[in-house]
């Protein structure tokens, strides 16, 4: 009995599973921001609080049925940083304001 309570103590403490950290906007400058949107293509990045969301560079990272929205993103050193887009399904309403 000893001896399982030791094996399952060992693969709990030795397992390489660990939460990895969400960059998050507003620890970020506009600039840094944009440059991992840019060189990554897409990036799910924490907005602040709770709130993240799925940014994308261009076209190419969204599905075929989606359409791409401009997101502005508050950062350190800017309330709306232009940090690229976000997919959206569905077609675009031009007259929603």
């Amino acid at each position: 009995m000893k001896r399982i309570a030791l094996v399952l103590a060992c693969l709990a403490c030795g397992s390489g599973a660990q939460a990895q950290q969400r960059l998050s906007t507003p620890n970020l400058t506009c600039g840094q921001a944009q440059r991992i949107i840019f060189s990554r293509g897409a990036a799910v990045l924490g907005t602040g609080g709770y709130t993240y969301d799925r940014f994308v560079r261009d076209r190419r990272f969204c599905e075929f049925n989606e359409y791409l929205d401009p997101a502005f993103v508050p950062t350190r050193d800017t309330p709306q940083c232009p940090i690229g887009y976000r997919c959206r399904s569905g077609p675009p309403d031009f007259f929603d304001d």
